[in-house]
């Protein structure tokens, strides 16, 4: 996971740079998230218990085309890669780069605009 702040920040960092060739840049957020993590950081923003529940993988497929995905394997594919584990950074020696934006500003900022939508405004 990270934060798209983070991903916009590199890209106008490294297109500032000079290099040369072909370059892999990998980024991720400064520390792997779980899920207990994004529900006690939505209990703390909301100052309400969350909780998790895993949601069977046998109903991933008719889950996702539910919600508008027209061919679903490629998704699920990638979820198997992260949840087995053979979906890795490659670079071990010098590792990814890590963003700077917590989990909690982009659930605070994901919240607030969800709130700025529904709020009526006066004109």
């Amino acid at each position: 996971m990270i934060a798209t702040a983070d991903v916009g920040r590199v890209a106008a960092e490294l297109i500032q740079e000079d290099w040369n060739g072909c370059r892999v840049v990998e980024l991720e957020a400064a520390h792997r998230i779980t899920p207990n993590e994004v529900a006690a950081t939505f209990a703390k923003i909301l100052g309400r218990p969350v909780r998790i529940a895993a949601v069977p993988r046998e109903t991933w497929g008719s889950l996702f085309k539910s919600q508008g995905m027209k061919n679903p394997l490629p998704r699920i594919q990638m979820l198997d890669g992260f949840n087995e584990g053979w979906i890795e950074f490659e670079r071990e020696e010098s590792g990814p780069m890590k963003g700077k934006v917590s989990l909690e500003m982009v659930l605070r900022g994901l919240i607030e605009a969800g709130v700025e939508r529904r709020t009526p405004r006066m004109v």
